[in-house]
Formats: C-alpha cells, structure tokens, sequence
C-alpha cells in the first residue's frame, strides 16, 4: 500500500543521517502511533531491523528504508512526514488529514 505515507526530500536526507549512526543491526526507521499526550495520540519514531518486522508496510526511498507499524497505518493514511529546522528546534513534522486537532505544543493529535 504506497498511498500510506509520503516523505519529503528533506525528512528523507534526516533519515540517512540518522541511519548513519543507526545501533549495529538497525536498517531502518520504524513509525508507529501511541496513545498519549494530552490530545490522546502522538507519533513514535524508532530503530528497527526489518528482517525481524515482517508484517510492517515498508517504504523505501532514496536509499532509505521506513517501516511503518501496523496498528499505526490507520492514523497515518494519505499523511506526509517532513523535516522542520527553526532557530530554536529541529524535527520530523507529520502533515496528517486524519488529525481532527492538535494540542497547543503540536506533540500529540487527536482523530
């Protein structure tokens, strides 16, 4: 299912330099979604090794390798992750149009 998740140019050159330091034996990011935060969801970012996730949906892209959990694929649907820099902080940002709100810190979401 390609239609999931999209990564900009800029989230995936991020990726590659996180990968760079990746732990031995991690090939790739892993996305998922918890419940927490205080609008009841947010977005959980990880190392993984993709020979051990086998029912993940896996994007790859210019080099780099994204896993995507299956609980969270119902969140993310049609959603496109991004890399943000500022003056004060730096992250991966997640343009979602399953969100109905975000709280006031734009940590967690709702639907």
């Amino acid at each position: 299912m390609n239609n999931i998740l999209s990564i900009t140019s800029k989230a995936t050159k991020q990726i590659k330099k996180i990968m760079s330091n990746a732990p031995s034996g991690m090939d790739s990011i892993v996305i998922g979604v918890d419940k927490s935060g205080c609008s009841g969801y947010s977005y959980k970012l990880d190392f993984g090794n993709s020979s051990d996730l086998k029912n993940y949906e896996t994007i790859n892209q210019d080099g780099t390798k994204v896993l995507i959990d299956p609980k969270a694929t119902m969140f993310l649907l049609g959603s496109t992750m991004d890399y943000e820099t500022d003056k004060l902080a730096s992250r991966f940002i997640f343009e979602n149009p399953n969100e109905k709100s975000t709280c006031g810190c734009g940590e967690s979401f709702s639907v």
